[in-house]
């Protein structure tokens, strides 16, 4: 299966924000992107001025990046997402939100997406009692996420458990650390995610 496998500190210094690709990391003083926060390469330290194309270029590459897709199950995302009633951007956001390794990032038992992405793969975690390895299953309001039993003296998940309180819990989820449970209590609303990405250029990007 084809995945990302160059440095992660290379994209957030490329999209010119953090896009917290490596948890605890991202919040320390060995941050790539604090120490160096321009864009790699020999060149990347030059303004460089975009056309329209390249603001939706990156706009749509930040996005990307920051669930950890690659370009042809995104590109599948969108496609859900234009056929869906309603706003096109808003419904590609909450198909990103509803995958199970960012409802697992979101409510607090890993430290990234990539992480997550990592602990639903090696069986770590219960959809509505039923064990689930694949990152990309869609979660529905009223599912809950659970660590399993025998997975709940993991390191990762107990560190990840313990810093929750610095990323927050969104509304729409509702923990229960004592049983290792999310519960999805509704989908978002577009307002309630507060990502700084401007959707609309994707749209307009994908229907040239």
């Amino acid at each position: 299966m084809a995945r990302y496998r160059e440095s992660t500190c290379r994209l957030c210094r490329r999209e010119g924000l953090k896009l917290f690709l490596k948890g605890d990391r991202c919040y320390s003083e060995k941050c790539a992107f604090e120490r160096r926060g321009y864009a790699p390469g020999d060149h990347g330290q030059l303004r460089k001025k975009f056309s329209d194309y390249g603001v939706q270029l990156r706009e749509k590459q930040k996005l990307k990046r920051m669930y950890g897709l690659l370009e042809k199950q995104f590109r599948g995302y969108f496609d859900k997402a234009d056929k869906q009633k309603g706003i096109t951007g808003s419904n590609l956001l909450i198909f990103l939100e509803r995958r199970l390794d960012n409802m697992v990032f979101r409510m607090g038992f890993a430290n990234s997406r990539t992480e997550a992405r990592q602990l639903v793969r090696h069986n770590h975690f219960l959809v509505s009692g039923k064990p689930v390895n694949i990152p990309s299953y869609l979660i529905r309001p009223g599912d809950e996420v659970q660590v399993r039993e025998g997975s709940r003296k993991v390191e990762r998940i107990l560190e990840a458990m313990g810093t929750i309180s610095r990323r927050g819990v969104p509304q729409w989820l509702e923990i229960d650390k004592a049983n290792f449970m999310g519960i999805v209590k509704t989908l978002p609303a577009r307002e309630e995610l507060t990502m700084p990405v401007r959707e609309q250029l994707v749209v307009e990007l994908y229907s040239k």
